[in-house]
């Protein structure tokens, strides 16, 4: 089995790396207007769409107007969303005859899809009409994760452009994303899924009897096309509550790889489109070498513990040579599993094919602490690269203080207005992350959805809001979210975490695209080469890793030093 799950990782970082070139070429492409394979088929489609919505093309946005049009468009969309979720009950393709939600669960849900978060308090086959995950989810899906792209490729613009006073067109680049890239690869992953037996219809829910004699509903409906663009644009809202470990959602080992795949498929080629965008491959190259090394590292803690097992349950013999296969999927094991929750929370997708409350502390602390450095390993279509980026910068200033020059990067100067920039953004993650738990563990309102004691239950607390505030939308379990507190709450964390860092990284955009271009001197700190991959890499650790070592003390890692004593939780 070791064996095995050592040749898995190792296809699986292959592949990545093999896909990572041709996908961000053509990426690269698409955002520069050039033509290429599919503007045939979906150029006359964008055209339409710009003369149906008044759009001019050829018209660039400065950053207050691009950071406007992306407040009003995601604006627009979170009402929209809000009102389906409100008003399902009297909408049509609702063949379980479900009831609306609840104002407080439709508030969560319709920031949570709007934000590229999908963090879900409800079970989707049991809460959500047809309509609702069509129209309402899957549609933020898209353009949720078209978004996070478009401000990537406007912070990449920032670099990239000479004394320019504009950074592209959000309207232009969202509807690029969508069409050019997330939906024909949806179109594919979707067609793939129903292959390997995902379900996709409009059929009534279907009654069995179990061998017991007992009834059992099954839950039907559209739901390879959700899940292939929940995977793509690391959204992860399932279509079923169980989410990717639902036979339904992901029936085999094989689409067990692929979905796992697809979930760093995007932000690995974006590093790559980035590198060709600034015309300089080798700093591409160098951010993805330092995602790299970050999430082989993580994949390692987390299998290696989960491997191990309990040491308890192994002194007392208890199959010590099976792993810690509670929470997890016999048909995926230990391997896949540790796996598919390393991506998912590099990514900010959030599905889950095993029950990370069911980890080992340290194989559990891995996707924890993944999403405390702010999903920057590979991270979130778009977000993770503007979130590097955003360190990259601060790696920079810091080498340009060692040596006592201007610190520059890619000829621009970073100067005081984008290091303020960059420090704001990075103090959002703290506040969600930190004082929302310490707040909500002290309040019996919040209290109350705590199901397990000691660090266990801290745990819970502190993942559930990491979640939320990172983007990701993965769940520890054994949480009641869906109380008006936490709903509220942690809607507004997702709210911080996606917007509050969103518009000041555009700042940082609009600002470093009206700088002049200097040329490289013999002074110039190298930021393509091994030194600067390692000190990008002490960056996010340092400032970001070490500002959440309190709260993992009080929660995973005690649990681990607890559980070497005896005792459980």
């Amino acid at each position: 089995m070791l064996a095995f799950d050592l040749l898995t990782f190792a296809v699986y970082f292959l592949l990545l790396l093999a896909l990572t070139p041709p996908l961000g070429r053509f990426m690269a492409r698409v955002y520069a207007g050039e033509k290429h394979l599919l503007t045939p088929v979906f150029g006359p489609v964008e055209r339409l769409i710009y003369r149906a919505c008044g759009i001019d093309a050829g018209s660039e946005q400065s950053w207050g107007r691009y950071t406007s049009g992306m407040l009003a468009f995601n604006a627009f969309g979170l009402v929209l969303l809000y009102g389906i979720l409100r008003l399902q009950h009297l909408l049509p393709l609702n063949p379980a005859g479900l009831p609306a939600m609840s104002p407080h669960l439709a508030f969560n849900t319709a920031v949570s899809f709007v934000t590229n978060t999908n963090w879900q308090s409800y079970g989707g086959e049991s809460t959500l009409s047809y309509l609702s995950q069509m129209a309402g989810l899957t549609v933020q899906n898209f353009v949720s994760a078209a978004t996070g792209m478009a401000i990537a490729i406007a912070l990449v613009r920032g670099f990239a452009r000479r004394s320019a006073n504009s950074i592209g067109n959000f309207f232009v680049d969202t509807t690029r994303s969508t069409l050019y890239i997330l939906l024909p690869l949806a179109v594919v992953a979707a067609l793939f899924l129903v292959w390997q037996g995902v379900p996709q219809n409009f059929d009534h829910y279907a009654e069995s009897h179990t061998l017991e004699g007992a009834e059992q509903t099954l839950a039907q409906g559209p739901a390879a096309s959700q899940i292939a663009i929940k995977q793509l644009g690391t959204n992860g809202g399932g279509f079923f509550n169980a989410n990717s470990a639902h036979p339904y959602e992901n029936p085999t080992p094989l689409s067990n790889f692929i979905e796992c795949l697809f979930i760093l498929l995007i932000p690995a080629a974006l590093v790559y489109t980035f590198g060709c965008m600034v015309r300089d491959r080798r700093q591409g190259w160098a951010l993805w070498a330092a995602m790299a090394i970050l999430f082989i590292g993580g994949l390692a803690i987390c299998y290696q513990s989960e491997v191990s097992g309990n040491p308890l349950l192994t002194a007392a013999g208890v199959d010590p040579g099976a792993g810690n296969m509670e929470g997890k999927e016999v048909r995926f094991g230990v391997g896949a599993s540790a796996l598919w929750a390393t991506a998912t929370t590099d990514a900010s997708n959030g599905s889950v094919n095993s029950m990370h409350d069911s980890f080992t502390p340290i194989g559990g602390l891995v996707p924890l602490f993944n999403m405390m450095l702010g999903e920057v390993i590979y991270g979130g279509v778009g977000a993770g690269l503007y979130g590097m980026l955003l360190y990259v910068i601060i790696a920079v200033f810091i080498a340009g203080l060692m040596v006592g020059r201007t610190p520059e990067y890619l000829g621009k100067k970073i100067e005081a207005r984008e290091v303020l920039l960059c420090m704001l953004a990075l103090l959002v993650t703290p506040l969600g992350m930190v004082l929302f738990p310490a707040i909500g563990a002290v309040l019996p309102v919040s209290t109350s959805s705590i199901q397990d004691a000691g660090p266990h239950g801290f745990t819970e607390l502190l993942y559930a809001y990491t979640s939320a505030t990172a983007n990701n939308g993965s769940a520890f379990a054994g949480f009641n979210a869906n109380t008006p507190y936490q709903d509220t709450m942690l809607g507004i964390a997702m709210f911080l975490g996606r917007f509050v860092i969103i518009i000041p990284m555009l700042a940082v955009a609009g600002s470093m695209a009206a700088k002049k271009t200097l040329p490289a001197t013999s002074g110039t700190f190298p930021t393509h080469g091994p030194l600067f991959v390692v000190l990008l890499i002490a960056v996010i650790f340092i400032v970001g890793g070490l500002t959440f070592f309190p709260a993992l003390a009080l929660g995973p890692i005690a649990e681990h030093l607890a559980m070497l004593a005896g005792q459980t939780y």
